[in-house]
């Protein structure tokens, strides 16, 4: 299934990369791959740092929104922390009915219209699958994470993360069609009080049908 490139993406990351990065911290800087070495985007990469330095509070600067556009879910992969209210609005000229059966998160929001929109509240981490009861090719995933430092990769397969505190940290790659328990994957690496720290990540991603 074709997909809407997310224009405000790139827009935004910048800005959410630095909101309350501390003076002394590193940056992560991961590229995502698949099997055969093409880039995979949609890939979520969230941090978990042992650190006891206070976390910065989680705030991403893209738009709490998943759009219902072209008969798709724009974007196709959204992150939001833990409490976020995610706006569903319709700019179809069909109507649609978004529902998840997802455990962190199940709700349906009944058929409504062009120019309509609906709201959802996600208080639990995990990952939610959307879709419609009207077009089954509809799909979407939506990442709740429960960490200030989380990044998706972009067309070529790239992301950054940084404001990450010196000392050891917990890595995980997660991707919808990944072929792993949980569709994701995980490492430890060490970061230093200030720089970057650069890692290749092979994922075995499920063909296409």
């Amino acid at each position: 299934m074709a997909r809407i490139a997310d224009p405000m993406w790139g827009r935004f990351l910048g800005a959410a990369l630095l909101l309350g990065a501390p003076a002394h911290a590193g940056t992560l800087e991961i590229a995502v791959r698949d099997s055969a070495g093409a880039p995979v985007r949609d890939a979520v990469v969230t941090v978990t740092s042992t650190s006891r330095q206070p976390r910065p509070a989680m705030r991403f600067a893209w738009p709490r929104t998943v759009a219902q556009k072209d008969i798709q879910f724009s974007p196709y992969v959204l992150i939001v922390p833990v409490g976020a209210s995610v706006a569903f609005p319709n700019l179809d000229k069909v109507r649609h009915h978004v529902y998840s059966f997802s455990k962190p998160k199940k709700f349906e929001l009944k058929l409504y219209g062009r120019e309509e929109s609906r709201a959802v509240t996600f208080d639990k981490p995990g990952t939610v699958a959307l879709g419609c009861n009207i077009h089954d090719s509809m799909s979407a995933f939506i990442k709740v994470v429960d960490t200030p430092w989380a990044a998706k990769s972009d067309a070529g397969g790239n992301l950054a993360i940084a404001g990450l505190p010196e000392g050891s940290a917990t890595v995980t790659i997660w991707h919808p069609s990944a072929r792993s328990p949980g569709n994701e994957t995980r490492m430890t690496i060490a970061m230093p009080g200030n720089g970057k720290v650069a890692r290749a990540v092979r994922l075995n991603i499920a063909a296409k049908r």
